[in-house]
């Protein structure tokens, strides 16, 4: 017998039809063996997703093909399935957590039934047997209160929490094969230490085999067993992962190694302005309960915060799903309602209305997570960054696309790109653009809210030397929202920690990564660095 729970031979997929075909994926091979965890690591666009979800069989199918290969799990070729075979594996022998978890989950459904739509789909369960199983699928996975979670939405929960119900729905049948893409992506780095160690707990109990699809090359170095490194499609380096960790053979290997965001942020002169500051900014948001939807509690997203950003600086801000960091962003750029004071250039905004604030906007700018999700698919690139110039009056029609062609070249994107769509670019070069975006308005305060957690480590050092370089060369304030602490700590001139609304520690960035004096802190900064 076998100790391989799949293996995958010659696999090639080819995207398109009638001649004009992109290759993917070419004959790639690779074993996943049974209770073992297989990480396969490379850039975006290397293929890794493609190789997972052809396991699957989700490829969108007649335009992806597989002109060669086989990809055996049990004696059975999955290839060789009809929809209705892989239809019973699909969430039941395998399961799968899909990278970004909002657009994974519907929306329009509560948790209990998304994941008892799994369970019912394969187990003749009965109604009070599915609840009971969704409520020790959540308590497994550690949501907090299960119970009072079930008819949640998924916009009510936090990032990390999104991600432990989607594997929750994955492991609801306990299947052989859970495949893992980016699992971790979006998530702080406790939260990311507590869902793999669930996950390699889950593994010993079940003896799952796992596939791990990650950037993250430190996650892989503490998680897997064997490593499969993949370069514009192809295996470029297979080994067990402490001798790939310990002599890295190809050169693109090696490359991804060296790729870990390092250095610090250029030094500040001694006498500088405050740009930003709050005076006890708080944000509760009012938990009703009963038919009359009486006010009986409050989450407390931002408590009694005062921080202050000076011209040319960096404030990272870090703490857990939920802690309230990106609230605090909204709140500053007034996207939110709160309470206490909030001045930009000396101005007290707090009371101003959104008429009275549109003006400064062009001032203070933001970079979101998801670049994807920020751009418009229907909008080229040319008319997403036009866009805020459009709105504030800047230039001239004819002057506008001469200050695109500028910031494109500004940003390190060919502007000759301009008239594309933003599907038609790269995660790392959508990220350029939505800097592009802010950067063509002059403003002087970017927040910028997760804006390399999509990023594979090569991408995310290109980014962090741009965000540098354009500081440096504008005097730039930032204010640097991650989980991140590596990047955080190569931006930050200053870092606020933040848990369940309140602030744990503030001050020097260095002085605070050297020696940490809250304990929170010390665990944060425990998780990201270990070896």
């Amino acid at each position: 017998m076998s100790d391989n729970l799949v293996s995958v031979k010659n696999l090639s997929v080819n995207f398109g039809q009638n001649g004009d075909e992109v290759n993917a994926v070419k004959n790639v091979s690779f074993d996943i063996p049974k209770g073992k965890t297989l990480a396969l690591v490379g850039e975006s666009g290397s293929g890794k997703s493609v190789s997972a979800l052809s396991i699957m069989r989700l490829l969108p199918y007649p335009k992806a093909s597989h002109p060669s290969g086989e990809i055996m799990y049990q004696g059975q070729d999955l290839i060789q399935l009809n929809e209705g075979e892989m239809r019973t594996l699909r969430g039941n022998r395998i399961g799968i957590i899909f990278q970004e978890p909002m657009t994974s989950l519907n929306p329009l459904h509560t948790v209990e039934k998304q994941i008892g739509e799994v369970l019912l789909l394969h187990k003749a369960n009965t109604a009070n047997q599915v609840r009971e199983r969704i409520i020790e699928l959540l308590d497994l996975v550690g949501i907090p209160d299960p119970v009072n979670r079930l008819k949640s939405y998924p916009h009510e929960l936090s990032g990390g929490q999104r991600q432990r119900v989607m594997i929750a729905m994955a492991l609801a049948n306990d299947p052989e094969l859970l495949i893992a893409d980016e699992p971790t992506t979006a998530l702080d780095v406790t939260i990311q230490e507590q869902i793999l160690l669930l996950l390699q707990e889950l593994q010993q109990k079940l003896g799952m085999a796992i596939l791990l699809i990650t950037h993250d090359l430190n996650i892989v170095r503490r998680y897997a067993h064997d490593v499969c490194v993949m370069y514009q499609g192809e295996l470029v380096e297979s080994s067990d992962c402490q001798a790939l960790f310990a002599a890295p053979k190809h050169d693109y290997t090696r490359a991804l190694l060296a790729a870990e965001p390092s250095g610090d942020p250029a030094p500040l002169p001694a006498h500088l302005d405050t740009l930003i500051s709050t005076d006890k900014l708080k944000i509760w948001f009012p938990i009703k309960q009963g038919f009359f939807k009486r006010t009986v509690d409050h989450v407390k997203a931002v408590n009694e915060i005062s921080i202050e950003v000076k011209q040319g600086e960096t404030l990272g801000i870090v703490g857990e799903s939920g802690s309230g960091k990106t609230t605090l962003g909204l709140a500053l750029l007034r996207l939110l309602g709160s309470e206490g004071g909030i001045h930009f250039d000396g101005i007290n905004i707090s009371k101003m209305n959104q008429k009275q604030v549109k003006p400064l906007r062009r001032r203070m700018q933001v970079v979101f997570q998801d670049p994807f999700g920020s751009l418009s698919p229907r909008m080229s690139v040319s008319e997403c960054i036009a866009e805020g110039l459009a709105v504030h009056n800047i230039g001239l029609a004819s002057e506008r696309d001469q200050m695109i062609i500028d910031v494109m070249n500004e940003v390190g994107l060919d502007p000759d790109t301009r008239h594309r769509y933003p599907h038609e670019f790269s995660g790392g070069q959508r990220q350029r653009i939505c800097i592009a975006r802010a950067l063509v308005l002059k403003p002087e305060l970017i927040i910028l809210d997760e804006p390399t957690s999509a990023l594979d480590r090569t991408v995310q050092k290109q980014i962090v030397e741009l965000l540098r370089n354009l500081q440096t060369k504008y005097n730039l304030s930032y204010i640097f929202i991650s989980h991140d602490l590596a990047v955080v700590k190569a931006l930050s001139h200053k870092l606020l920690v933040m848990q369940h609304g309140d602030v744990m520690e503030s001050g020097d960035a260095k002085a605070i990564f050297s020696n940490p004096q809250n304990e929170y802190t010390r665990t944060l900064l425990d998780a990201a660095f270990r070896a």
